[in-house]
């Protein structure tokens, strides 16, 4: 487990599906469910953000469970002529309890931007989501040697003034996602020691050294005790690995050993 600050929070492993998963997938969520009961350190918060349209019968399942459930995006507004997209008061209905924010594929796909990411934060707060907010250097920010800076700049415009909720904060850089490649240890922990300094800046110590800091982008079994030793990892945002029940329980178990 990591040391220092990060042994005041407890570990949280979220896995987001993307867009993977019809009902069928049910299975392989009961397997992770028995799986998280064999567990003998239960010291781990653990999460899965399914698509949308399978939280409510994920969020039964993991009823009584270890098991949380999240959605992968939201709209601000509560309701009203915006077809297609999700308000935080239905993913919050279907049983979300958290929500993803402001993640790299939303931002290249959809354009969206740290101004839409803070509305969203807000809006998840509105019905007692925690907000995870995803953020992230490009291959060509982290070449020109400017990834504190765009950190920076995504806390600032991202989060809002004051803390009204619960949130995590993700470090995903762009350029790791999906491609099998990963940031030295050493470069993970200045980022995440950056992302502190900055959430206890904003808040205060007493706020900002309670939220957690994940790390993303290809994340697997294979690295995760690695991640686990980093100081300030308080955790991971899994990607592909949260698809198969063994590999994501490999994770979880990482971030759970005493």
């Amino acid at each position: 487990m990591a040391s220092g600050m990060a042994r005041k929070i407890t570990p949280i492993v979220v896995g987001n599906w993307k867009m993977n998963g019809t009902r069928r997938s049910a299975t392989e969520v009961n397997r992770l469910i028995g799986g998280l009961k064999k567990m003998p350190h239960p010291v781990c918060n653990v999460m899965l953000c399914p698509p949308a349209t399978l939280i409510g019968d994920f969020a039964k399942l993991s009823k009584r469970t270890r098991l949380q459930v999240g959605a992968q995006d939201c709209h601000v507004d509560t309701a009203g002529a915006h077809t297609g997209d999700v308000s935080t008061e239905m993913l919050h209905d279907a049983g979300a309890r958290a929500v993803i924010v402001g993640h790299s594929e939303r931002r290249r796909d959809h354009g969206e931007s740290n101004a839409d990411i803070h509305d969203k934060v807000q809006a998840a707060w509105r019905v007692s989501l925690t907000a995870i907010v995803c953020v992230g250097e490009t291959r060509v920010e982290r070449n020109a040697k400017r990834t504190l800076q765009i950190i920076t700049r995504q806390l600032s415009a991202s989060l809002p003034a004051t803390m009204d909720g619960d949130v995590m904060i993700a470090y995903e850089p762009v350029w790791a996602i999906g491609a099998a490649r990963t940031p030295t240890p050493v470069a993970i922990r200045e980022v995440h020691e950056h992302i502190r300094k900055r959430l206890n800046l904003r808040f205060g110590l007493r706020q900002g050294d309670r939220i957690p800091i994940l790390y993303g982008g290809s994340v697997t079994a294979n690295n995760a005790g690695q991640m686990a030793s980093i100081e300030q990892v308080n955790g991971v945002l899994v990607g592909g690995a949260s698809l198969k029940y063994r590999d994501f329980l490999k994770i979880i178990y990482a971030f759970s050993a005493p």
